[in-house]
Order: C-alpha cells, then sequence, then structure tokens
C-alpha cells in the first residue's frame, strides 16, 4: 500500500487538469453510497426481490437528489420491462408410437403451447463417441426448431442439464426463437412423432434505474453504467447468509451514482450524458439488452461500463484495467488522458476469463459500441467473488474512490466532444 505521505506527494504533482476530477467525488460520500446498496436490509440485490426494488428507489432518489433528467420517453428513473417464467402445465412426447418416459426428455422453449405432430425431420444426434458439451452447445444455437437425440452414455449428464432446463428460467420475449427438445435415447434417426407441450406463463416486472444530462449535442451519448442486481440469499457461511455484492457490483453502482453528480456539477457537458444503473446482469444481461432497444446505438459515442473497482489491481494502487482493450482505441485514449498523474489503466491481464463478455458492455458492443468495463478485482485471486463475504469490510474504499476520479478524468475529453474513440468491428465480437 502506498503511504498517505506518499499519496499525498502524488496528488500534489498532478498536472493542474486533473484538478477536474477531485473536486465532487469524496470518499464520505462513496462510502455512504455503497454501504447502503451493499447493506442486509438490500438482501443481496437479487432480480425480482424486494431487496432489489428497495435498491433501485435508493438509486433513483440519488438521481433526483443530483438533478439528473429521466431518458426521454420515461416520467421517473425507472426503465421498466416486463420478462417471463414458464413452468410445464403438460408435456407429452411421443416417438415412433412409444411414449417418452419425463425423466428422459427436456426441452428449451419461448412458446406456451407446442403442439408437433408430422413425420419427423432428421433430428440432431448426440453419439456415443461425442464430445456431450461440444455438441449439446452447438444444437443449443440452432435458429430452427429441433430434436436432439442423445445417446444413453451421456446419461449423467443429460441429467445435469435436464435439471437446469426444468427451473423456471425468465425469457425477455415469449413465442420467439427455437424450440429444442432434448431425448435421452440410444435411437439415431426416428420415423415419427407427437408432441404437445403446454406452458404456464408468469409475467415479471423489473427496471433499469437511468438519467441523463442533456448535453449541446443532443444525439451524441456517453454512456457511464454499472449493475445493481446481484446473487440475493446463498448458502449460510457462519450464520450469513446474504451475498451483499459490495464490490460486485455495488461499486460500479456507486461510481456511476457519483460520477453523474461529479459531471451535474460541471455545468452543461457537450454530449448528452446518460448514467445507468442495469438490472439482471446476473442472469443474463437482460436489463442491458432492454437499454440497448431504447437508444440508436450509432448515437453513441462510447460507454464506460464499470465492474468491481473496490480492490486494488495487480498493477498497483490506482491503476485498473480495460476489458477489450484490443477492440477499440478507447483504452488508448484513456490512458493518454491520466498520463502523468497518480492513476494508470492497463489492458486487461486475464483473457482467458473471457471478462469483455461477462459484463453488459457486451451488448452495446455487438451493435459496434465502443463498450468496455473498467475493472481492477484481481480475478483469479478474488475468493470473495459471489460469496456472502463481498462485503464492505473487504474493499479499499481510498481506492475505489481514485478510480471513480480516474474514470472522470479519463473521460473529460469524450464528455467534451474533444475525442471519439473508433467503433468496435461487429465482425470481429462474437
Amino acid at each position: 500500500m502506498t503511504s498517505k505521505k506518499t499519496f499525498a506527494l502524488c496528488l500534489a504533482l498532478l498536472p493542474l487538469g486533473s484538478a477536474f476530477a477531485q473536486k465532487h467525488i469524496v470518499q464520505k460520500d462513496v462510502e455512504r453510497i455503497i454501504k447502503t446498496l451493499a447493506h442486509d436490509d438490500m438482501m443481496g440485490r437479487k432480480t425480482f426481490t424486494p431487496g432489489i426494488e428497495k435498491a433501485a428507489d435508493f438509486i433513483s432518489a440519488e438521481f433526483k437528489s443530483i438533478g439528473l433528467t429521466p431518458l426521454a420517453g420515461d416520467t421517473d428513473y425507472k426503465q421498466e420491462f416486463k420478462m417471463y417464467t414458464l413452468t410445464s402445465e403438460k408435456a407429452d412426447i411421443e416417438i415412433d408410437g412409444t411414449q417418452v418416459k419425463p425423466e428422459a426428455f427436456f426441452y428449451s422453449t419461448t412458446h406456451q403451447k407446442i403442439e408437433w405432430e408430422d413425420k419427423a425431420p432428421q433430428p440432431i444426434v448426440i453419439g456415443e463417441a461425442d464430445d456431450f458439451r461440444a455438441a449439446i452447445n452447438k444444437a443449443r444455437r440452432s435458429t430452427k426448431d429441433a430434436m436432439i437425440l442423445v445417446h444413453p452414455k451421456h446419461q449423467e449428464m443429460f441429467n445435469r442439464y435436464a435439471g437446469f432446463f426444468k427451473q423456471a428460467s425468465p425469457v425477455a420475449e415469449l413465442g420467439k426463437g427455437p424450440t429444442l427438445i432434448f431425448v435421452l435415447t440410444d435411437k439415431a434417426q426416428i420415423s415419427s412423432f407427437d408432441i404437445e407441450i403446454k406452458n404456464k406463463v408468469n409475467e415479471m416486472s423489473l427496471a433499469n434505474v437511468a438519467g441523463m444530462i442533456p448535453g449541446k449535442r443532443a444525439n451524441e451519448y456517453v454512456v457511464f453504467s454499472g449493475h445493481y442486481d446481484h446473487i440475493g440469499i446463498s448458502k449460510p457461511v457462519a450464520g450469513d447468509s446474504i451475498a451483499n455484492g459490495a464490490d460486485d457490483d455495488a461499486s460500479g453502482t456507486t461510481a456511476v451514482i457519483t460520477l453523474a453528480k461529479h459531471f451535474k456539477k460541471q455545468g452543461k457537458p457537450e454530449r448528452t450524458l446518460i448514467f445507468v444503473a442495469f438490472t439482471a446482469e446476473e442472469i443474463g444481461g437482460f436489463g442491458s439488452q432492454h437499454f440497448s432497444k431504447q437508444l440508436n446505438p450509432d448515437e453513441i459515442v462510447a460507454m464506460f461500463n464499470i465492474e468491481m473497482i473496490g480492490k486494488g489491481s495487480k498493477f498497483g494502487p490506482n491503476t485498473a484495467y480495460i476489458t477489450g482493450f484490443d477492440k477499440s482505441d478507447f483504452g488508448t485514449l484513456l490512458q493518454q488522458a491520466v498520463k502523468g498523474t497518480a492513476y494508470s489503466f492497463h489492458p486487461d491481464p486475464y483473457p482467458k476469463e473471457n471478462l469483455f463478455y461477462r459484463s453488459d458492455n457486451a451488448t452495446l458492443a455487438r451493435l459496434g459500441v465502443p463498450a468496455h468495463t473498467i475493472s481492477s478485482v484481481q480475478i483469479d485471486q478474488d475468493k470473495l467473488y459471489h460469496s456472502v463475504d463481498d462485503e464492505v469490510e473487504s474493499l479499499d474504499l481510498a481506492h475505489m474512490t481514485n478510480m471513480i476520479k480516474a474514470v472522470a478524468l479519463g473521460a473529460k475529453d469524450f464528455v467534451a466532444g474533444k475525442k471519439t474513440p473508433k467503433r468496435v468491428d461487429k465482425a470481429q465480437v462474437q
């Protein structure tokens, strides 16, 4: 750790322009916000629970206090949308005149009713010698209705996947996409089938929390984001069952709120600034997917997605890394912006972790937006990730506060319209 004396000297040596990032970003306020978001009262902020609703109310109140404007078309800061769960009410599958036992099939669909009665198409076969994981992942990418025949040799893995698919997982749209039916059988071909499936649909509400500072350029947006959901209640450890999600990602949400306050104090920006706390990141990034459909991605200049900045990075104090560094020159521009200061940004040192695709930036990056995640967690060593011990007490709040200052400084010229990162090549994004 850098000593207080050394750190004070570093600040004294910062170039004058970096004072831009100092005045309205203070550790006391950072501590207040993150302690509220990661408090036991929020019950781990799991999507579709009272805890996340309470967190949304808190973030909304912060945005109102700061003086943000709701997004176009919204009357408040909650960008509400619906999701659905489907639970099986009836599922009868007959192949070649024989009824398939319930334990020998499972299915994936967004349709309430499925009725197949015809001569069977050529099925997808996962044979005895096939790599089950690779084969089933390929089958799941099918864009057409399909029946997948799985050899009994793979029964153990088949049962694991069946347990997952039989859970009532949320879907964003009803009746969209293919139905996939997986059957455990030694058949490699089928002559006929008769399938009838009926699902019960449960509608659920959820919301991103978003506000903006209108700029002189109404159709050029700079987005600052983090996700405010977490995983809720976990298996108790020493009597504690609440996964507070302080670093993941109350730290990023705290940064978004703090940056909103900071930029609001700077006066009318050149570009329009959007500050958004995403829901449902932990269950599939549904919040960022909904958000991406509300704007023209070509008008989003850059996205600063902030996740897990509560602990020092492997590069030392006051440093962070940027995922997908090679996808645009976003990271290079940030490096230039903080050159000569106490802060520094680095390329993601954990490429094998695939972090670029594991956060909300990925949705917009796939649309060509220079959308990257800024993080400092040492993900290969962190023992508290998705555990009940991810609490505020485990964080370095001085480091976190400095990371928010670094983002503010790095974003300054983006906000002022002086720098524009290159677009992400959509063909180079998974």
